[in-house]
């Protein structure tokens, strides 16, 4: 297809198209001539999973294009090459490791995943930005009032692992590789609100089984 016909397609301007194109954000097209280029469903793809990081994630391009760099690098294993494709999306700042919060919510984090048998996320917890998000949270939930241990987020975290199983099956109803790793940074990026909103719905739902409407 043509720029006007992945434009159309895809409901994105051409001008911002070509911007995505200078940025590396969207692999260049099939040269035909001089001032021609063809595309494919595999641009298509991208200009969506670029839309997805710019407009809902809020991704910086800058960053955009390091993510989308993870997806395309094929050196990498799928379990390396989509955790670098995570890892660069937005993340929690560093937590002060003073903060008694922070010691007490990752001795908690620590022990959950050993309660787990998490081993991988243990060993990748020192470099894995999720872990630090998660020592964060568990901290501002301490630093409320709120002391979350292992044994009350142990229940959660099996709950979202039933959640990444499904992920992951989704992901291998794709053919290619850079089809897989694009499935799941966009699911990273435009599913987590669907979970959140259906955590919420879920909660409304019980209690109105429980206590009632009036």
């Amino acid at each position: 297809m043509r720029l006007a016909d992945l434009s159309e397609r895809s409901g994105v301007s051409t001008a911002t198209i070509k911007y995505y194109l200078r940025e590396g954000l969207l692999p260049p097209g099939r040269q035909v001539n001089a001032t021609t280029a063809e595309y494919d469903e595999g641009h298509l793809r991208r200009l969506r999973l670029v839309r997805a990081l710019i407009q809902v994630g809020r991704v910086p391009v800058a960053t955009a294009r390091e993510v989308l760099g993870h997806v395309d690098d094929e050196s990498l294993g799928r379990t390396i090459r989509l955790g670098a494709a995570l890892w660069a999306l937005p993340q929690e700042p560093e937590p002060d490791e003073e903060d008694p919060a922070v010691v007490a919510a990752r001795r908690e984090v620590d022990a959950l995943l050993e309660r787990l048998g998490w081993e991988t996320a243990r060993e990748l917890a020192p470099l894995s930005p999720v872990h630090r998000s998660l020592v964060v949270a568990v901290a501002t939930l301490i630093r409320l009032g709120y002391p979350w241990d292992a044994e009350l987020l142990s229940p959660y975290a099996e709950l979202m692992h039933q959640v990444a199983v499904r992920d992951l099956d989704f992901m291998e109803t794709y053919a290619s590789e850079e089809e897989k790793v694009e499935t799941a940074v966009a699911a990273a990026v435009l599913f987590e609100p669907v979970l959140k909103a259906l955590h919420r719905l879920a909660q409304e739902e019980e209690s109105a089984r429980r206590y009632g409407i009036v």
